[in-house]
């Protein structure tokens, strides 16, 4: 990891402000357009806000989702060694995404832009698709959790055309949601919290 990298971040008072929570939280209007408002944004050396808990590094978490004989899959991965959170490796997800950085600033939309270099990374999607937010994810109960703040996304594919760009996203596809379900130890907890609550 760089040290000069710098990720955007919100200060955690702001969440205090808006209504503290833990865990997943569905109410986006409440909180998204203070956390999305460039007032409340700043961008700061990852190497020192990974361990400050007063900022909190926002992550778009996109799940793929596609319908295939009737039956709704997502797309899901092993972390791998050369993912760039070390605390979360050999450990499934069903959410594609990253740190917004500098190199997003150029256009209007930093945070969008910032998803969709996310999603290019790491996936070829080869299909059309909508995207929308469903949910705010902020795990207080681990190192980690309390640094970030995931802002939860459903991508709706046309097709189920989507494979990995990234080496280390291994053993990737799509699974239907009753598989996952059943195996839903074996994820993160960002993707057992939305399992839990976008799909059971």
């Amino acid at each position: 990891m760089p040290k000069d990298e710098e990720v955007l971040v919100v200060p955690a008072r702001l969440l205090d402000e808006l209504g503290a929570f833990s865990g997943f939280q569905q109410n986006v209007e409440r909180y998204l357009p203070a956390i999305l408002d460039r007032s409340n944004q700043s961008f700061r050396p990852r190497s020192i806000v990974e361990d400050d808990p007063s900022f909190k590094q926002l992550i778009p978490y996109v799940i793929l989702e596609c319908s295939d004989e009737n039956h709704t899959q997502l797309f899901q991965y092993t972390r791998g060694k050369g993912q760039g959170e070390k605390r979360l490796h050999a450990l499934r997800s069903i959410g594609i995404g990253g740190h917004i950085s500098v190199e997003d600033t150029s256009g209007d939309d930093w945070y969008t832009t910032g998803m969709l270099r996310e999603l290019a990374e790491e996936v070829t999607i080869e299909c059309g698709g909508q995207q929308r937010i469903v949910g705010l994810i902020y795990d207080d109960t681990s190192e980690v959790g309390r640094v970030h703040l995931g802002i939860v996304h459903i991508m709706q594919l046309s097709s189920c055309k989507v494979s990995s760009a990234e080496l280390e996203l291994e053993f990737a596809g799509f699974r239907q949601i009753d598989t996952i379900q059943s195996e839903i130890d074996r994820y993160e907890t960002w993707s057992q919290l939305c399992i839990k609550h976008l799909y059971s």
